[in-house]
């Protein structure tokens, strides 16, 4: 079912992307949009932040998506024939994404043809209640990639532990995937050992591995949210003097392991010289939670070779405008965040138990508010 919509489509040669942007850019981040919607599509906004703000990729989840449905008045149509056909809720929320998506793809299409498909990329999370079944996942990631019908597509796939061998699954079926939810390095290693038996099978089933592409969403303001109420707690001097670093600290060890496991590592290495497409990082939940701190330090204290950057447009726009980028901030940098976790299991920080809470609420935060936007769109179904 789809939706007629005509975007505008930015050509690659009309980018103008602001200085800050362009710094990312040469320090080797790219940056994408954290939200989408049918209002953003339809009203050329879309268009507007690749031409002017320099976004080249979009990424949605369910608490996106259930915003979007249910403010305004942009969805009424489809809802109206949905309800008439007698769609169930779920059905018609995944209607609704997948044809939000495809268009997406189409606006982002330019440039994912000139950066031969490691940008413009589009995101399409799976439902979030399937993040303890492999089976069901690797389904329902077959059935969006089906749906969508669009190479520059990626489905989102967290990383808990029973969906790790869904990533290589998937993957491995040739299909581009953004694993989420990404809390800590030592399951970070676990992905990206995923990703590397995903396109070994991929090339094993007979595809074309440098047509396959992945990034690995690793979570950063919420590490500092969880680890900061814990200093509160002990509320030392020593304590305090370590809040707020937790969250870039960690993404710098993260960095490490990727150069590590794929970047330096003889095993991916036979891979890409046949074409395999490396798995990026992508720093996610990068809007800053507490007001005290910078509102662009999850951007410019993250550049770096081989990376993405997904923000809310909030957080661009405070990029846009007073944000500083100084080249790598990554690599550099490794020694005094391997310092800082040291410092915080000093301290007493039970770091497993962290990891533990943040895997745990967030998945249970997408399940939510993908169970809030299926009451919404049910009460509208049945009007």
């Amino acid at each position: 079912m789809n939706t007629p919509v005509s975007p505008r489509i930015p050509q690659p040669d009309s980018l103008t992307p602001p200085q800050s942007v362009s710094d990312l850019e040469q320090a080797g981040t790219s940056v994408w949009l954290d939200d989408l919607s049918r209002d953003r599509i339809e009203s050329g906004n879309l268009a507007d932040v690749i031409e002017n703000k320099g976004v080249v990729g979009v990424t949605t989840n369910p608490a996106i998506f259930a915003k979007a449905m249910s403010q305004g008045t942009a969805y009424d149509a489809q809802i109206n024939e949905l309800s008439e056909k007698k769609v169930p809720a779920g059905s018609a929320v995944f209607a609704m994404a997948i044809d939000d998506v495809r268009a997406a793809c189409d606006v982002f299409a330019p440039i994912f043809e000139a950066t031969e498909g490691k940008d413009g990329r589009v995101s399409l999370e799976v439902d979030p209640r399937l993040a303890s079944d492999r089976e069901a996942t690797v389904a329902q990631a077959k059935d969006l990639a089906g749906a969508v019908e669009r190479d520059n597509l990626m489905v989102k796939i967290p990383a808990s532990e029973e969906c790790l061998p869904a990533i290589t699954d998937v993957l491995g079926a040739g299909i581009s995937v953004n694993v989420t939810l990404i809390f800590s390095v030592a399951r970070y290693r676990q992905v990206m050992q995923a990703f590397v038996d995903g396109i070994k099978l991929a090339e094993s089933n007979g595809h074309d591995i440098s047509k396959i592409h992945s990034v690995a969403s690793f979570f950063v303001s919420r590490v500092d949210s969880e680890i900061d109420k814990r200093l509160d707690t002990i509320g030392s001097d020593a304590a305090n003097q370590l809040k707020g670093k937790a969250g870039i600290a960690n993404a710098r060890m993260a960095y490490a392991a990727f150069q590590d496991i794929l970047v330096n590592n003889p095993e991916w290495k036979t891979l890409e010289d046949k074409g395999g497409r490396i798995q990026r990082p992508l720093w996610a939940s990068t809007s800053v939670k507490n007001p005290d701190y910078p509102d662009t330090m999850y951007v410019t204290e993250l550049a770096g070779p081989n990376t993405v950057n997904t923000m809310p447009e909030d957080t661009l726009d405070a990029t846009i405008d007073h944000g500083e980028v100084h080249g790598d901030a990554l690599a550099p940098n490794v020694d005094s965040a391997q310092q800082i976790f040291h410092d915080l299991d000093e301290i007493g920080i039970d770091l497993g138990d962290v990891w533990e809470v943040l895997e745990d609420e967030g998945v249970q935060k997408f399940v939510d508010s993908w169970d809030e936007l299926l009451q919404t769109i049910s009460l509208q179904l049945n009007k």
